[in-house]
């Protein structure tokens, strides 16, 4: 009975060891060293991490000086910014990311969005992570905003609004969605 409870013991302990070497753990606020762009980060990320040097030397200036369109705040407050789900993709080495990120972070906060509904990643500059998160998104620029509902993409912004501020084309991207809704409905 001893050799046999010895047996069950070793092959759960082997199996339980051979199932942890094939989960593939999720790395969150990933930081790298690179050659040409110091420090860089890399894959799926908090906000916490743009508070840390050295990028908060850009995140903050740009967040606290950006004056947001409290008329399209309302709007998206109205449009239920907060029902959709966001998927930033960006480059810390990236100068559009520098203007874009902070900016949509202080539009995000006005609006009281769910951090738990904002998915970040960071991409190098093949608009690439390290574990392929940004492949089924199809990135060519960076950032890009993608808005999505039920899973499903709605609209996206590249690298800059096309408007000129960011919660003015959310709004634009939201109102869209909502007169697709309304035209089913009919």
């Amino acid at each position: 009975m001893r050799n046999f409870t010895k047996t069950i013991l070793t092959a759960s302990t082997l199996f339980l060891a051979l199932q942890s070497c094939n989960s593939q753990k999720i790395v969150i606020n990933r930081e790298v060293e690179t050659k040409n762009d110091g420090k860089m980060l890399l894959g799926p990320q908090t906000k916490n991490q743009l508070l840390k040097e050295p990028y908060n030397e850009w995140f903050g200036k740009e967040h606290d000086e950006y004056q947001i369109d409290q008329k399209a705040i309302a709007e998206l407050k109205k449009e239920k910014l907060n029902s959709y789900n966001i998927t930033l993709v960006m480059g810390t080495w990236c100068e559009d990311s520098h203007r874009e990120v902070p900016r949509l972070f202080k539009i995000l906060e006005a609006v009281g969005y769910p951090e738990n509904k904002l998915t970040m990643i960071a991409v190098n500059r093949k608009k690439e992570a390290p574990n392929g998160e940004e492949g089924p998104l199809n990135i060519q620029r960076v950032p890009t905003i993608i808005v999505q509902k039920y899973g499903k993409e709605i609209g996206r912004i590249i690298e800059s609004p096309s408007t000129g501020y960011l919660e003015r084309d959310l709004v634009d991207i939201l109102k869209k969605d909502n007169t697709s809704l309304k035209d089913l409905i009919k």
